[in-house]
């Protein structure tokens, strides 16, 4: 499936903090980054990338359009997401990440803003972010190929030169394929008067007469 990278701006980072007083030698918790699309009309999102900078879980929040007489509204689509096994140790403290529309917790569509909470717990790592971030939308379907028409009547130029040997002529499916769904069907129809009405031996039993001939 196609993508098309979604210009954006991304805003510096605001950090939080949990459970303290922000002071300058405080380590934050929490940080926040905004996304927005000073450009782009509402779009529906279909893949998120990023390099992992010490960042332990992800949150993602979107504001959406609704309607032109509701105001957009925040959702949350992605919550705490692991990034880090151990946020005590090193996994996948600087791995690159793509995170796809299937595996939020709502639908995508119709996206203004986005909003990451990056999380980090451990005491560790002074400092966490995210790293070339890129938003990409869906792109336009590839068309449909046109099959050729193996079950009716294929034109010359649709046939193939050279036939494997033990492949069926196409030029003679549709009619063996009418003949027997024909058959089928008759012996469908006929399935209960066969049990009961004329049983044949050798051509010469007959249930209906009884009579022998």
């Amino acid at each position: 499936m196609s993508r098309i990278l979604v210009p954006c701006h991304v805003k510096g980072t605001v950090a939080l903090q949990v459970g303290d007083v922000r002071t300058s030698q405080g380590r934050p918790g929490v940080l926040v980054i905004d996304v927005t699309f000073p450009s782009v009309a509402p779009f529906e999102l279909q893949e998120i990338t990023f390099k992992n900078y010490y960042t332990a879980f992800l949150s993602i929040r979107v504001r959406q359009h609704t309607s032109a007489h509701t105001p957009a509204k925040w959702v949350t689509c992605l919550r705490d997401y692991c990034l880090m096994p151990d946020p005590h140790s090193e996994e996948g403290a600087q791995e690159y990440v793509s995170l796809f529309k299937h595996q939020m917790l709502c639908d995508m569509a119709r996206v203004l803003e986005l909003r990451l909470i990056l999380r980090q717990p451990s005491p560790l790592w002074l400092s966490f972010t995210v790293e070339e971030l890129q938003i990409y939308q869906q792109g336009p379907k590839s068309p449909s190929m046109t099959l050729p028409k193996w079950l009716s009547h294929p034109v010359p130029c649709e046939q193939p030169a050279l036939l494997c040997e033990g492949l069926p002529d196409p030029s003679r499916v549709s009619s063996e394929v009418q003949q027997m769904w024909a058959l089928t069907e008759m012996i469908r129809a006929s399935h209960t008067s066969a049990r009961i009405g004329r049983f044949d031996v050798d051509g010469c039993y007959d249930l209906n007469l009884l009579s022998y001939t």
